[in-house]
Parts: structure tokens; C-alpha cells; sequence
């Protein structure tokens, strides 16, 4: 074999291998870290809505409280955008769901607690899920320049292999 054959077959090895470290680069990309990113994601974005829906109820009870309210008309989901009136007798108690499917009776002082408790875990969760989405990020931008570096160095192979054409 001659010289110039064994050139020629080290860069096809060469192109083949740089192929297939890119394949295995977009591949980690697509299926794992962006999958990954999506579903941290996903999961912060819930809790943030538990934190809203937990201010929303707060700011109700401090209504409640601050106007001295005894009784209120208000409107009920029912679930599905489907609202019905309702009057409630009494606002000395709350029913609130505190997971699992309980719910507990509790005075409204008692509720704004239990509100502050839970807001205070649920903003730990989404700082947790905040710190994963930052390494999810740094780990695609690694990905991302690694699969710059391998394209980089194909690019200037290149010119040195169409230059001993050349000669």
C-alpha cells in the first residue's frame, strides 16, 4: 500500500470517527439533556404554580380578616371552568388540603401558618429545581462546545488535505 493510500484511509478513519463522536454528542443532546431540561422544567414550573395558588389563598384570608367578614357569596370551580354560586355561613374555619388527599379544619390564623410553612418548602423545591435546570444548561453548553471543537478541527483538516491534492 502506498503512501498516499494510507493517507487517504487514515482520514476516512479519521471522518468516520469525527461522525460518529458527533452522532454520539447530538445524540447525548437530544435524547438525554434536553429531555432532562424540559422535565426539571415542567416540574418548577408546577411548583410555582402551588406558590401562586397559595399566595392567592393567603391574600383571601388576610381579605377575610382585615374586612371582618362573618359571611360571603362567592363563586366555586367545580372543576373544569364549571363555577356555581355559593354562600358560605361561617368564615371562623377553612378547610384546607394539606396533601395526600387530607383535608383539615383550621382557623384562619391557623391557615396563613400552615400557608407560610408550605410556601417557605415549595420555594425550597423550586430553588432545588432551579439549581438542576443551571447544571442541565452548563451541561448542554459543554455538549455544545465539544461539538464545536470537533467541527473546528474537521474544518482545518480539511484545507491541509485539499492542499496535498494540490501539490
Amino acid at each position: 500500500m502506498s503512501e498516499e493510500e494510507k493517507g487517504k484511509t487514515e482520514t476516512t478513519k479519521t471522518e468516520e470517527d469525527i461522525t460518529k463522536k458527533i452522532a454520539k454528542y447530538e445524540s447525548f443532546l437530544h435524547d438525554k439533556l434536553e429531555v432532562d431540561l424540559k422535565k426539571t422544567w415542567d416540574l418548577r414550573e408546577k411548583i410555582y404554580e402551588e406558590i401562586s395558588d397559595h399566595v392567592k389563598l393567603k391574600n383571601q384570608i388576610n381579605l377575610i380578616q382585615s374586612n371582618d367578614l362573618k359571611e360571603i357569596k362567592t363563586m366555586v370551580d367545580l372543576g373544569s371552568n364549571f363555577y356555581v354560586q355559593a354562600k358560605i355561613p361561617d368564615t371562623t374555619y377553612i378547610y384546607m388540603n394539606v396533601g395526600f388527599g387530607f383535608h383539615v379544619q383550621l382557623t384562619l390564623d391557623e391557615a396563613i401558618a400552615f400557608i407560610e410553612k408550605k410556601e417557605a418548602m415549595l420555594q425550597k423545591k423550586s430553588d432545588k429545581y432551579t439549581q438542576d435546570i443551571a447544571k442541565v444548561n452548563a451541561h448542554i453548553k459543554v455538549v455544545y462546545e465539544a461539538l464545536t471543537n470537533i467541527l473546528n478541527l474537521q474544518k482545518y483538516e480539511e484545507p491541509d488535505r485539499l492542499k496535498d491534492l494540490f501539490i
